[in-house]
């Protein structure tokens, strides 16, 4: 998705699937064509920065185009067409591996000095490799299943280190280094576990080739593991959904949506930015990509009303990475949880609903409370779109997000709701012209997904090198128990271990593959504690994401400094500034299931299916920490009705926490103290003062 933006009040435009999406006309587009191809071609090059896999291949013409095209297009029908005619689970796996590498290494080229033009000759022999062993895989299908019952032998071992070379190649193409050098490492330590050097708790029985790659390529526990089964059974048809509403106009909506609602309120296009990048974010699933195609939106906006560059490029990454949490759709690391826990989808996304309610009220609160402190106003209502006007040109192109919610409701298989959502949404694009799909736009839309699905099918194989080795060994165990050692039986050590842990690896990886890896290791450890699976798998799964913003390695906060002309460290500290309750809000529902709507009382803590909390429950968690954040914001910004003096932010604070924290006494206590710091502030309030910096 690209971006632009134009000049004066109301010139902001957005692109979407490669065409102009105009907020509002401007009577000098014409003059503006250079600047908006330079801001284009600026916001390009910070995408290609920080997000290896904007790096692509654009051939415009000749038969290599309509080759690539044509395989892209295939491999969508083909990923429909097994949601309702399921292959063999090893079949259908090896040909979404052994297809998507094969596009990989046409549209990816092997470095960013390599040509963007045309696909190099060695590219078109990884191309052959990387069919060569969904081929043998079908070819020699029966017998590995049957006569050989999964044992390898020489020619098995050949292809599959083939097919783990082109994984590790094709990945580092589209993720970066980090990935194939993890996964390298794991893969070098089945050969080397049972020498005399190794330590005691790393030691185990020789493996030889046949084991390990055995274990790699013939079973589904390896690189066609369960994260594999969920990109090509859900993640997939979610990523192509999000490529055929791109393709009928969903971004304008969006903005166009955010800006009705919120562009003249004060502190205005701040608000748009929260609200039009929680939208996306929870469509695509890419932070990054968000953030350059929102933000040189948002950004300027931001700017021109008084917010500090800094800021301004810290709400736009912290809005981004916070729709990976958002129902329904959270990304694609929600749809592997599910596969990984064996939870419903629909049980996940509730469960998301108010952590993800309360990160986004936690970042608008701050954006308030900034403006209110700075005096800072809207955009003039005659610039903006009317509510009415967007909701006639574009409503309708809500009803497939509320009818795939309302499949997911009904327990509609997750992938049969998301191919039925498809057909629903070029059905519904016919009622307006400005939304109507042809015929090439269907095309042109799966071809989209095909693409936009490469990144997460190349990180959840990659990271099947991983899962199959600590398969193999004992690796996963004695992750899991040196965790459980190192919190010495201490819960909240134990808590602040695996967030570390969740941390470290997001900062290097991107969301899908972090969150495998410590779903994998990490969380198994809170099991110890009693905590359900749900929790466990939610709390490590926020942290991995919170990592885009968490200096020193902050990608979304780099890529949001990179529009705003800010710096890159300040914009990241601003950006977990603005996430608090992000990083609060998982210790709370640790300790109280009730903020993630489930009553685990008497349940196992493998168990799949909960009670909702009892009705009293439910609403006291959702004042009180609805309340709590609300207050946590104003003692951030220093401000509610007027500015307060450091002492006072620090009680405030204190109340919030104790709102947040979902317990009637403490929410009592917290309420108390935020009322008589609420009033004290309204009766001491000064006008504000617009003189600050930042």
């Amino acid at each position: 998705m690209n971006s632009q933006v134009t000049d004066h009040d109301n010139v902001t435009t957005m692109s979407a699937n490669h065409a102009d999406l105009p907020i509002h006309a401007s009577t000098h587009a014409a003059t503006n064509v250079d600047a908006e191809l330079d801001a284009q071609a600026h916001n390009q090059a910070i995408l290609e920065k920080y997000d290896r896999e904007s790096i692509t291949r654009h051939i415009t013409q000749g038969p290599v185009k309509y080759f690539i095209a044509g395989i892209c297009i295939l491999y969508s029908i083909f990923h429909l067409y097994i949601t309702f005619n399921p292959m063999p689970a090893l079949l259908q796996r090896s040909v979404h591996v052994g297809v998507g590498f094969a596009l990989i290494f046409l549209i990816f080229p092997a470095s960013k000095k390599s040509s963007r033009k045309h696909v190099a000759w060695y590219d078109w022999i990884w191309f052959l490799l990387s069919l060569s062993g969904m081929a043998y895989l079908i070819y020699e299908y029966q017998d590995i299943v049957t006569s050989r019952g999964g044992m390898a032998n020489p020619v098995d071992v050949i292809f599959s280190i083939i097919t783990v070379i082109c994984v590790l190649e094709g990945s580092r193409r589209i993720t970066g280094w980090i990935l194939p050098i993890l996964a390298s490492i794991f893969l070098a330590y089945p050969f080397v576990s049972h020498l005399d050097f190794m330590p005691d708790r790393l030691l185990t029985r020789p493996y030889d080739m046949g084991d390990i790659f055995g274990q790699l390529f013939l079973k589904t526990e390896g690189l066609y593991s369960v994260a594999i089964g969920a990109s090509v059974t859900f993640i997939f048809l979610f990523i192509l959904f999000g490529a055929f509403l791109a393709r009928s106009g969903m971004g304008q909506l969006f903005n166009d949506l955010a800006l009705a609602i919120a562009g003249d309120k004060k502190g205005g296009p701040a608000k748009v930015a929260v609200i039009s990048s929680g939208f996306m974010g929870s469509i695509n699933g890419s932070a990054l990509s968000n953030v350059v195609s929102t933000g040189a939106f948002t950004i300027p906006l931001m700017k021109k009303v008084g917010y500090h560059k800094d800021f301004s490029g810290a709400v736009e990454a912290s809005a981004s990475v916070g729709g990976q949490i958002l129902p329904p759709i959270m990304g694609a690391s929600a749809f592997i949880m599910a596969e990984t826990t064996g939870l419903p989808y629909s049980t996940i996304a509730l469960a998301a609903l108010l952590p993800a309610v309360l990160y986004y009220l936690g970042v608008i609160a701050q954006v308030h409370f900034r403006a209110g402190r700075r005096d800072l106003k809207g955009i003039a209502k005659e610039n903006l779109p009317a509510v009415k006007e967007v909701l006639k040109a574009r409503g309708h192109m809500l009803l497939p997000i509320v009818f795939l919610i309302y499949l997911l409701i009904e327990n509609v298989p997750v992938g049969y709701a998301a191919a039925y959502t498809i057909g629903f949404t070029v059905a519904i694009s016919m009622l307006r012209k400005e939304t109507r799909m042809g015929f090439s736009d269907i095309l042109g839309a799966l071809e989209d997904g095909a693409r936009q699905s490469l990144a997460v099918m190349a990180a959840c194989a990659v990271v099947g090198v991983i899962i199959g080795v600590v398969s193999l060994t004992s690796f996963g165990t004695v992750m899991t128990s040196s965790i459980v050692t190192l919190g010495a039986g201490s819960l909240f050590l134990t808590l602040i271990l695996t967030m570390l842990a969740s941390m470290v690896l997001g900062m290097g990886l991107p969301s899908i593959p972090a969150y495998i890896i410590t779903a994998t290791m990490a969380a198994p450890a809170l099991a110890g504690f009693d905590i359900p699976i749900l929790s466990a798998h939610m709390f490590v799964f926020y942290f991995g994401i919170f990592a885009n913003i968490t200096p020193p390695v902050c990608l979304a906060a780099f890529a949001g400094a990179g529009i705003s002309g800010g710096d890159p460290m300040k914009t990241g500290f601003l950006s977990l500034k603005l996430a608090l309750a992000g990083f609060i809000v998982p210790f709370m529902f640790i300790y109280s299931p009730t903020m993630l709507m489930i009553d685990p009382t008497g349940l196992a803590v493998t168990a799949k299916d909960f009670p909702l909390p009892p009705i009293l429950d439910i609403v006291t968690v959702v004042l009180t920490s609805v309340t709590g954040v609300i207050a946590l914001g104003a003692a951030l910004e220093g401000y509610f009705r007027g500015a307060m003096s450091p002492l006072t932010r620090g009680i405030l604070a204190i109340g919030a926490l104790l709102l947040i924290y979902p317990e009637l006494t403490t929410g009592f206590i917290g309420g108390i103290i935020v009322l008589i710091i609420a009033v004290w502030n309204i009766k001491t309030a000064k006008k504000p003062t617009p003189t600050l910096t930042v």
